[in-house]
């Protein structure tokens, strides 16, 4: 086990919890956060620090937590501001992280030397500090979250994000699109660990395939990018960048006390590095899910894109967008339209990339005439990527219910016999009907777990398309050049 993982394992999977700030009389945040972990599945001690109270929650207090009767590997601390210091300097070496949730510290003007007090005591008590001004820890594989909801699996997206109120919305919204997380964690002002320590930490994990900060400031900018450089895209690393405009600067300054740097000098990172920088949350998503569903193939970049589905101006439309993140969908050559029309599928199919075919000719043989298409664009066409779209509101009420199932499963029998040729994308577009999106909801379950990436319009799928073709062409340039 490498430095970097043995030093942050107590964090990501602790044996030990300590809450302070719980109450004994009525529920507050920290007695919902021993709820939460409860039923999250955590297994360890959890002990409540309390001045006075025998018990909370059914679990034995302590006045502190240099008496708790083993060392408490996280710390949960939701108490005044000042009172916080006196606390952790008198840790005496027992805690290894402690997390502060309390606000007053460095985002405000009153509470600048009261948060750099904060630092000297955790360093003071031998321990390593999160926060201040942050939710909190969300951690599958260490049972431990902040979060209400998010999903119980350990998976392969690590995530820092300097916003707790972000987090929360990454988790969520995550949930719903089928991320899973190797973890998560918010690290509000950085008075003590930042995004690049953990930076350091996803880069090392075996666990973690795919990395996404949130940043409102690299306090070390220089220290980001000699890790990013020195990582040569081994992993691929979304950047979303709070505070990119002289607006959202002054934002993010009132926010978490941050002072955001120059946008040219983030656009420059991500041409030095190989880093992609994310525009909003949802791109920031749908990014991270792409490279949780697909490996990379920097051998062969992706550039040409197959469109096939039902659809014509929104194809049309994919065409343009699509072009305009420098992916090719270009006609197909003549051999493979001669093929395609060897097939005589049905008046209104067009057949010259993208293609279109009503439900007309998708429902033939429920659904299984996608196999002799699909292995006509595979074959001869010989696309990077393959983008299936589907406009459910067509098929729903219209169909047996197996034609999707039947598409779908088509796809993935194609996509084997030629394995690493293209990356294949699902889009389920549906008209917002709530019958329609309970069904778009089940199906994309049933796809993610065929590690197929979702999405809910073509646009995203091409935005999504283009960061990993980025990545691809990174790693396959620096691999040309021998570095």
């Amino acid at each position: 086990m490498s430095d970097v993982i043995a030093r942050f394992k107590p964090l990501f999977e602790p044996k030990t919890v300590a809450v302070v700030g719980a109450s004994a009389k009525s529920p507050v945040l920290p007695n919902v956060f021993i709820r939460r972990i409860r039923e999250f599945g955590f297994t360890g001690a959890i002990y409540p620090i309390h001045p006075t109270a025998a018990e909370i929650d059914g679990l034995k207090a302590y006045r502190s937590l240099a008496e708790t009767p083993e060392p408490v590997d996280y710390a949960y601390i939701a108490v005044a501001a000042a009172q916080v210091p006196p606390m952790l300097a008198a840790a005496r070496g027992r805690v290894r992280y402690a997390q502060v949730i309390s606000s007053g510290f460095g985002e405000v003007d009153e509470g600048r030397a009261l948060q750099d007090e904060l630092a000297a005591a955790a360093r003071a008590g031998g321990m390593r500090l999160i926060g201040p001004n942050c939710l909190g820890i969300y951690t599958p594989r260490g049972r431990v979250t902040f979060a209400e909801i998010g999903p119980a699996d350990t998976g392969s997206v690590g995530v820092v994000s300097q916003s707790g109120g972000l987090g929360t919305d990454i988790i969520r919204r995550g949930l719903s699109r089928g991320l899973k997380f190797s973890g998560l964690i918010t690290v509000g002002n950085c008075a003590d660990i930042g995004p690049n320590d953990l930076l350091e930490f996803y880069l090392a994990d075996p666990q973690t395939r795919v990395i996404g900060l949130y940043i409102e400031t690299a306090k070390e900018g220089r220290r980001l990018f000699e890790i990013l450089r020195e990582a040569r895209a081994a992993k691929p690393v979304v950047v979303l960048k709070g505070g990119r405009t002289s607006q959202g600067r002054a934002a993010a300054v009132s926010h978490t006390g941050s002072l955001a740097g120059d946008d040219r000098a983030w656009v420059a990172l991500s041409k030095q590095t190989g880093c992609m920088l994310a525009e909003t949350l949802d791109e920031f998503i749908d990014t991270l899910l792409i490279f949780q569903a697909l490996a990379p193939q920097p051998q062969h970049p992706t550039r040409r894109v197959s469109l096939f589905g039902n659809g014509g101006g929104a194809s049309v439309l994919a065409t343009d967008y699509f072009a305009r993140q420098g992916l090719d969908v270009s006609p197909f050559g003549h051999a493979t339209i001669e093929a395609l029309a060897a097939l005589k599928l049905p008046p209104g199919t067009s057949i010259t990339n993208p293609v279109d075919a009503p439900v007309g000719t998708l429902q033939q043989d429920d659904g299984r005439v996608a196999e002799k298409i699909l292995d006509i664009i595979y074959g001869s066409g010989k696309p990077e990527a393959l983008v299936m779209h589907l406009n459910l509101s067509a098929f729903v009420g219209r169909t047996k219910p197996e034609v999707l199932d039947n598409l779908v499963a088509a796809a993935l029998r194609v996509q084997a016999r030629y394995p690493g040729q293209a990356h294949f994308v699902l889009v389920l577009r549906s008209d917002g009907e709530p019958v329609l999106e309970e069904r778009k909801r089940a199906f994309r379950a049933s796809a993610a777990a065929l590690g197929i990436p979702v999405y809910d319009e073509i646009s995203n799928a091409g935005r999504a398309l283009a960061a990993l073709a980025f990545h691809e062409r990174f790693v396959h340039s620096r691999q040309a050049r021998g570095s």
